[in-house]
């Protein structure tokens, strides 16, 4: 993957975890059903793990890791 492509993939996931964190908190505010809620916590964990594994990967193709 090009140093761009993996930038790019870098900041879609932090833009849509931004979004995740957002929209539970949100719907914690407004007393959405738990279900709801652990959805969008799911998804933060899946997408946090994501973030991790790349940059880990790109630390690595850098020599940083």
């Amino acid at each position: 993957m090009s140093t761009a492509t993996m930038q790019r993939r870098l900041d879609d996931l932090e833009l849509q975890l931004k979004g995740l964190v957002h929209v539970r908190a949100l719907l914690e505010t407004n007393g959405a059903p738990p279900d709801a809620v652990a959805l969008h916590s799911d998804a933060i964990e899946r997408v946090r793990g994501e973030l991790t594994q790349l940059a880990r990967t790109r630390g690595t193709s850098r020599g940083d890791g």
